[in-house]
């Protein structure tokens, strides 16, 4: 099992960004140190309650301080993005980290990004906006030369000079919530992201749906499977419960107001914070936590964990406090 480290990029509108970037330089230190090989961070756009700073710049900044570390877009929004600026900035990326830069994407879901961004306002319209994107993407990374003319975009006969890194391109991963985009995702031989917001039984049934589809597909599932989970670790596991709740519950919140759980097949977060908690965040003492490590390892099929410790109000000494724990604790358990 490898584990990656999430670094909070949602911050309260009355905090610096100055300042909780700097943190997160430190934090990146501190996770490599703690055994983390990989760090990442997600996007949104006009994301009140939260302020939250630009995916692809921020991953510049912190791939000096991630020295030899895996570097993640985890997930970038691709349907509102244009490919070729995409193409090109994951290049500049890959060649920052060494080429260790791992592409996340995702179709996105609120429907203020879209409005704002012009894309289409139907699931149905995203998914297709992101298929054709990875498509244009991965011509702009193996073509000497390209002239594609698609339903969504188009790129005129051109030679092509800017090359990824890794050969033939850093690797894709698809986030997806329903099963629908689950087994999209398989059908075209893509490693599925799986989501923090469901829960361990859910999934189960998502996984073999996941494997499904790629074996009838005639592409070789992949093994390994990435995830993203919520984690607070402490030495009592009564406290860890205790400490991430006045911080995750709001996030939820947030996050229910925004209509993530209104998602096709999403469960709802609409719910008390101990069900809400309930098989969907790892949240107790060292011990526990590995303990639920392996429980997600033989019933999902995972190969990486990526964990987010902090959110927004969380302070940075919480965080600190965690990544020496998981150090000394968790990790060991896993080299």
């Amino acid at each position: 099992m490898k584990f990656a480290f999430f670094v909070l990029n949602q911050w309260q509108p009355n905090e610096s960004m100055a300042a909780k970037i700097k943190e997160g330089v430190e934090q990146v230190k501190a996770a490599r140190q703690a055994g983390f090989d990989m760090v990442c961070t997600g996007q949104h756009y006009l994301s009140y309650p939260f302020q939250m700073p630009t995916t692809m710049p921020y991953l510049a900044h912190l791939a000096a301080a991630a020295q030899g570390m895996y570097l993640g877009a985890t997930v970038l929004l691709l349907p509102l993005l244009p490919p070729v600026d995409v193409a090109e900035a994951v290049a500049t990326l890959d060649a920052m980290s060494g080429g260790k830069f791992i592409l996340g994407v995702g179709q996105g879901y609120r429907a203020e990004e879209n409005i704002a961004f012009g894309t289409g306002p139907t699931l149905k319209e995203r998914a297709a906006r992101m298929m054709e994107s990875l498509e244009v993407m991965k011509l702009l990374w193996t073509q000497d030369e390209v002239e594609f003319h698609g339903a969504y975009y188009h790129i005129p006969k051109v030679k092509i000079a800017t090359r990824t890194t890794q050969k033939p391109y850093p690797p894709i991963w698809v986030a997806a919530n329903s099963d629908q985009a689950v087994k999209r995702a398989a059908r075209a031989g893509y490693p599925w992201l799986i989501n923090p917001h469901t829960t361990i039984g859910t999934l189960e049934g998502q996984v073999r749906l996941y494997r499904e589809a790629a074996t009838n597909a005639g592409r070789v599932a992949s093994d390994g499977l990435p995830i993203l989970r919520e984690l607070y670790v402490h030495q009592r596991s009564a406290s860890a419960f205790q400490k991430a709740q006045p911080y995750l519950e709001p996030k939820y919140q947030a996050y229910a107001s925004w209509g993530q759980d209104e998602v096709p097949g999403q469960e709802t977060f609409r719910v008390p914070f101990e069900t809400l908690a309930k098989d969907r965040f790892l949240l107790g003492d060292p011990a526990r936590i590995v303990d639920e490590v392996h429980r997600y390892q033989e019933r999902l099929g995972l190969g990486r964990m990526v964990f987010r410790i902090q959110w927004p109000g969380m302070p940075h000494e919480d965080v600190m406090r965690q990544l020496e724990l998981f150090g000394k604790h968790v990790a060991p358990s896993f080299s």
